[in-house]
């Protein structure tokens, strides 16, 4: 809301380890907001984003909501206050044609992409209520738009995310404001293990014939988590060069 304390908030980024998600931790650092990130597996990547932006590194499965609830327990702890930024980046992929795909697959994509979310939403809900000022700002995907062949899983969870994202926008207005970042293909180790010809054909479904940087997509959710966007919620931002334009 207008009028609130423009000083630094505590900001929580799921999925900050690398990626689009460690570039989100670099642009709220350098708004100088006070950052934590939620890491799975990746160790060795948490402390480099550690030791380049000072923030603080929490090891935590999202997909286990008594570990979500230790995992806000902990940032509090170490802030003083509660989380006033969220930003869902954790993700995963289980690719796979339909006809091959099992329903662990299914299911594993789903838990970490739609259901994460969900769950450091439902978590974050309350603090930001009670403090009257909120952001909460999820990364989801083009696929969730256009569909992805051999990614039934990962566009339906990230598809999911509209629907989250705009039932919480209602439900937390008119102090939380919520928003989803919709990325294109995004240069980063998510797709390193795409094929030239691949990477050509993604390429040219782009207007501007070119994969999008983490420094764009990190901006986008930087402003989107800022006070100047308080009149700013239930919004599907693409950041894709125009890949999705007129979906």
């Amino acid at each position: 809301m207008p009028g609130q304390d423009r000083g630094p908030k505590v900001a929580l980024v799921t999925g900050g380890s690398r990626g689009i998600g460690a570039g989100i931790v670099s642009a709220l650092t350098e708004q100088g907001h006070r950052v934590a990130i939620a890491y799975a597996r990746d160790e060795t990547s948490a402390a480099k984003v550690t030791a380049e932006t000072g923030c603080l590194a929490v090891r935590a499965d999202v997909t286990d909501p008594a570990r979500v609830d230790t995992l806000f327990h902990e940032v509090g702890e170490h802030f003083g206050s509660d989380v006033q930024i969220l930003v869902n980046c954790a993700g995963l992929l289980a690719d796979a044609l339909v006809g091959e795909m099992s329903t662990a697959q299914w299911q594993a994509a789903l838990d970490v992409n739609l259901t994460g979310p969900f769950h450091c939403a439902s978590r974050a809900a309350a603090g930001m209520t009670a403090a009257r000022w909120g952001r909460i700002v999820t990364v989801g995907s083009a696929a969730g738009v256009l569909g992805s062949a051999g990614q039934t899983n990962y566009a339906a969870a990230k598809a999911g995310l509209v629907g989250l994202t705009r039932s919480l926008a209602r439900e937390l207005a008119p102090y939380t404001t919520c928003n989803l970042v919709v990325p294109g293909p995004v240069d980063t180790a998510m797709i390193s293990h795409l094929t030239g010809k691949r990477r050509r054909q993604l390429a040219d479904m782009i207007p501007f014939r070119r994969f999008g940087t983490v420094p764009e997509v990190a901006s986008a959710a930087a402003f989107l988590c800022s006070e100047e966007a308080s009149f700013i919620t239930g919004v599907v931002l693409p950041v894709d060069g125009g890949m999705s334009m007129g979906h």
